[in-house]
């Protein structure tokens, strides 16, 4: 479902600035795979996410989603066939416009646009039974404004948004990190379920291992641009926090930094 060959970007090629945010990334995912990515700061998860979206374009490589070439796809071009939640909760919806418009849009992004009404009976159905779904009362809230939803319920909200399509990849891109713990363990929830109910071939980056360990069936650690640990499922189920330390020690030779990967 997705492969990506050789990819690689610098930032600020020349300068005293430059950076290798990736080097010769390769990854295959079969369809259906949930991976979760850790590393950190700076590892180059995020600018992965943007790579496959096509917000950033790399500067070599080659990128196949469900065998059709995409590197020179624009990212609104890539949006048909790929959802995002982004880390935050502002990001994903429009705020101004009413749940029902946020979800009509999201509805139609890979629809062919006509004259008919953007929301039917059939559709408003709909829209109330996918909201059902997220047990926070929302399908009782149509027509409030989407801004005056707190962080949890908009987090959901884009979640649900972004399933609408059957996207071929979901790309997940820290979208817990700025909940508090108890709407964090919801959307985490919720993840697990639409990921499998819809069986989506899924990329979560998060900080926080425990969750890394907890959710997918294959995880990638990243450091410096590169892809240094690819666990498939079978020794992803024994593995521990200490464990991942322990790793990324033997591999690199050094401790991760103490950084928000280490305390979630």
């Amino acid at each position: 479902m997705l492969d990506l060959h050789n990819v690689a970007l610098t930032f600020n090629e020349g300068t005293p600035d430059e950076k290798k945010a990736l080097q010769s990334i390769k990854l295959h995912m079969k369809k259906g795979e949930f991976i979760t990515i850790i590393g950190s700061n700076g590892a180059g998860k995020s600018t992965l996410m943007n790579v496959i979206s096509g917000a950033l374009l790399p500067d070599q490589g080659d990128i196949q989603i469900d065998g059709q070439t995409v590197i020179r796809h624009q990212e609104y071009k890539r949006s048909t066939f790929i959802g995002r939640v982004f880390q935050d909760p502002m990001a994903g919806t429009a705020p101004s416009m009413t749940i029902e418009e946020n979800l009509a849009i999201a509805y139609s992004r890979n629809k062919k646009r006509t004259l008919k009404l953007g929301v039917t009976k059939q559709r408003r159905d709909f829209f109330k039974e996918s909201l059902e779904t997220l047990h926070l009362g929302l399908e009782n809230r149509f027509t409030a404004k989407v801004g005056l939803l707190s962080g949890g319920e908009r987090q959901a909200l884009s979640l649900l948004m972004a399933t609408f399509t059957e996207p071929k990849i979901l790309l997940l891109d820290e979208h817990t990190a700025a909940l508090d713990p108890s709407r964090a363990e919801l959307i985490t929830s919720l993840t697990r379920d639409i990921v499998s109910k819809f069986n989506l071939t899924t990329l979560m980056v998060t900080h926080n291992m425990q969750q890394a360990l907890d959710l997918g069936n294959r995880l990638i650690m990243m450091d410096q641009g590169q892809i240094i640990l690819d666990i498939p499922e079978s020794e992803k189920q024994r593995l521990t926090v200490e464990g991942l330390l322990q790793e990324f020690k033997r591999i690199r030779g050094t401790q991760m930094e103490n950084d928000r990967a280490v305390l979630g």
